[in-house]
C-alpha cells in the first residue's frame, strides 16, 4: 500500500477484518477462494507495510527480503492465477467455465513469468515520496504485453461470470487500475493493490447476497 506504514499496517489489519467477514458469508465451498480475496490483500499490504519499515533501516536487511518478496508474489504471482480460478469454482455455466478455463491458463502463465523474473532477475524497492517504488531488470519488451495478459487473466472473468454482482467488481478495479496507471505509474503495483484491496469488501456483498438468493 502506497503512502506510509502507518496506512499499510491500518489498512492491512481493515481489510483482514473484510477478508474474516468474507470467510463467515461462504455457504458453499466453492466460495472460498472468492472470499479469500480480502484476507489475502490484508496479508498483502502488511507484507508492504514491514517493506516501509525496513528500507530506511540498512540493519534491516531480512525484513526488508521478506517484506518485498512477500508482497510481490501476492501482487504478480498470487493475483492473475487466484482471480480466473476463484471465478471458475463458483460458475455454473459450461459455455463461461470453458472461457474461465482459458482465462485461468492465461494467469497461469503470467504467474511463471513472474515466478521466473523473482527467482532470477533483480527488483529494488526505495520510497520515492509517499510510495514505494519497484524497480526491476525484468524484460522491458516484455513489459507491456505480461501487462495487459495480467489485466485480462485478473479482471475479465469477473465480467465472464454469471454470479450476481461480480461485473460491479469488476467495473471498480477497471477504474482503480486505469486511474492508477494514469496518475501513478511509476508505482503502479502498489498503488492499485491498495484501491483493488479497498473495493474488495464488494466480495462480502456478493457473497452475502449469494446467501440470500439460495
Amino acid at each position: 500500500m502506497c503512502f506510509s506504514p502507518e496506512a499499510s499496517f491500518a489498512g492491512g489489519l481493515i481489510i483482514s477484518s473484510i477478508g474474516v467477514a468474507a470467510l463467515k458469508q461462504v455457504h458453499k465451498p466453492s466460495q472460498t477462494v472468492f472470499a479469500s480475496i480480502p484476507l489475502l490483500f490484508g496479508i498483502q499490504q502488511i507484507a508492504e507495510g514491514i517493506l516501509w519499515v525496513a528500507l530506511p533501516r540498512p540493519d534491516y536487511v531480512h525484513a526488508r527480503q521478506f517484506g518485498m518478496y512477500a508482497f510481490l508474489i501476492m501482487a504478480r504471482v498470487v493475483w492473475p492465477m487466484l482471480m480466473p480460478l476463484s471465478v471458475l469454482l463458483m460458475e455454473e455455466n459450461r459455455t463461461r467455465k470453458k472461457i474461465l478455463w482459458l482465462l485461468l491458463a492465461m494467469g497461469v502463465s503470467v504467474s511463471l513469468y513472474y515466478v521466473y523474473c523473482l527467482l532470477f532477475l533483480m527488483v529494488t524497492p526505495h520510497i520515492a515520496g509517499h510510495h514505494i517504488q519497484y524497480t526491476s531488470d525484468f524484460p522491458e519488451s516484455l513489459a507491456v504485453p505480461v501487462f495487459v495478459l495480467y489485466f485480462v487473466a485478473a479482471i475479465t472473468p469477473l465480467f465472464i461470470s454469471s454470479i450476481k454482482r461480480t461485473r460491479l467488481l469488476g467495473v471498480l478495479m477497471f477504474f482503480s487500475c486505469l486511474v492508477t496507471a494514469i496518475f501513478f505509474q511509476l508505482y503502479l503495483t502498489s498503488v492499485w493493490c491498495f484501491f483493488a484491496a479497498i473495493i474488495s469488501v464488494v466480495v462480502v456483498w456478493i457473497l452475502r447476497d449469494s446467501k440470500q438468493i439460495t
